[in-house]
This record gives structure tokens, C-alpha cells and sequence, in this order.
């Protein structure tokens, strides 16, 4: 290809190729997403149909991009997980974080009339994202961790919130009535005074969503009429523990290079 005098701005460039040798997390997340839920009319603590829409945009990310080994999400946040051995897209960040945060977005849009028919899109919803390189398999499952921790904190907060709210108390009472509470307190508070066993709220709400490829064993027919087995990789969404060990201990391919 012949070149041009103008080529020389290239050189302006900065080259952003992630550290190789670590695992890459691609966290998307909803910007101004209170103001979204409010306009939207999304049920209080959580809405099912919104947390099943954010499931649906991951499941296309990991559709596109066969090298996210897993993904988790909560509220209108989603991490896409690579592993260290990836090469996709030169490991540019730009790329990566481009491409994943544009899909997600495309992708919930696309889905959007399929899990919320009676409630027309009435702002464009907006997510930003990041790429951060962690060292260690440690490192990731402690980042992993955090953000399920992090669920679970919001979640029992939002429970105990909305459940005086909608009994009557105003948001500022409710907000004071709650800072410096500690988790066995809004347990105790949610079960005496509103017959709530925490323990018995969805799992989806308290530990947030997993996708994994997981390998499934499905029924053929073959030629002569008789039935057979194959096996292929689906993804999974999971609302699981994914802090200790059993969850590694079922998914060794996770971990695999």
C-alpha cells in the first residue's frame, strides 16, 4: 500500500498492550444507573427483569469473545475475566475494553424490549469500562471475592432500606436509622420487624450472577435411529458462592493455561 505525508501522525499513538503473564478483568459498569432505575420504574430492592437483561448482555460478551473464561455480575456491574495466556487482540487495552464495554451496551439495548416489554427505553443507558492485569490466580480470586462480599453488603443494606421505606419511614429516616448498623443487626431487623429470613432471599440478590462454560452431555440420534451422547460447552449462569473453594474445585478449567 502506498504511503501517505499524513501517516507520520501514527506515530502520536500510545501503545497500551496489557502486562503479559497476568489474568485481565474488564469490569463494565452503569454510569448515573440510580437516575436510569428511578426512570424506569425498577421494582425496589432489586428487579428481576433488569438483573436477567444485565445476565443477557454478559451472555453475549462471552458469545463474542470465546477467550472470557467467566464472568460476574451484580447490580449494573460486569466483570469479564481473561486468562493470562490470552492473546486477544494483542492484549491492547483499548481494544479490550472497547470492544466488551460496546457489546455489553449493544447487547442490553437488543434486549431490552425481550425482558422489560411494557416499559419503553426512555434514556440510552450508559457503561464504562476498565481493564486491570492481576499477577496471580490469588489476586483474581481475592478481586472475585470482593465484589461477591460487595453484593452481599449492598444487598442486605438495600433490603433493610427499601422495607422501611415502603412501611412507611422517609428515605432520610431510613438512611439514619441504618448508618453504622452491623450485619447482625439489620438481619435481626429484617426478621422481627418484617418476618424476612435474609437467609431465604434469593441467591441471585445475595451472591450475584457467575457465568461459566460448563461441559453438558446431550442426547443425539444418530443415523440408524438410535440415541447416542456428545458433549459441548455451554455457559451457565450460576448464583453461587464463588469465595471458597468448591466452586475452583468443580471448574478446574478455569485455572487451566
Amino acid at each position: 500500500m502506498a504511503k501517505s505525508a499524513y501517516e507520520y501522525v501514527k506515530q502520536f499513538e500510545l501503545a497500551d498492550k496489557l502486562l503479559p503473564g497476568c489474568w485481565i478483568v474488564v469490569r463494565v459498569d452503569g454510569k448515573g444507573f440510580t437516575r436510569f432505575c428511578e426512570d424506569h420504574g425498577f421494582e425496589k430492592p432489586n428487579d428481576e427483569r433488569a438483573l436477567a437483561l444485565m445476565d443477557d448482555a454478559a451472555l453475549a460478551v462471552m458469545a463474542a469473545f470465546p477467550d472470557v473464561r467467566l464472568a460476574f455480575g451484580e447490580s449494573d456491574e460486569y466483570s469479564f475475566v481473561l486468562a493470562p495466556s490470552s492473546k486477544l487482540y494483542g492484549r491492547r487495552s483499548s481494544k479490550l475494553v472497547s470492544l466488551i464495554t460496546s457489546c455489553f451496551t449493544g447487547s442490553y439495548i437488543r434486549r431490552w424490549p425481550e425482558r422489560l416489554p411494557g416499559t419503553p427505553l426512555r434514556s440510552t443507558p450508559l457503561f464504562d469500562g476498565r481493564a486491570v492485569c492481576y499477577p496471580t490466580l490469588k489476586i483474581l480470586r481475592d478481586y472475585l471475592a470482593w465484589r461477591q462480599v460487595d453484593t452481599h453488603i449492598n444487598n442486605l443494606y438495600n433490603t433493610c432500606f427499601w422495607a422501611l421505606v415502603k412501611a412507611g419511614s422517609s428515605q432520610t429516616a431510613a438512611h439514619e436509622r441504618l448508618k453504622g448498623t452491623l450485619s447482625s443487626h439489620k438481619n435481626e431487623m429484617l426478621f422481627s420487624e418484617f418476618g424476612i429470613n435474609y437467609n431465604h432471599v434469593p441467591e441471585r440478590f445475595r451472591k450475584g450472577s457467575t457465568l461459566v462454560r460448563q461441559l453438558k452431555r446431550i442426547k443425539v440420534e444418530r443415523p440408524d435411529g438410535t440415541e447416542g451422547a456428545r458433549e459441548r460447552w455451554e455457559t451457565a449462569v450460576l448464583h453461587c458462592d464463588i469465595i471458597g473453594d468448591a466452586f475452583w474445585r468443580d471448574n478446574p478449567h478455569l485455572t487451566e493455561d
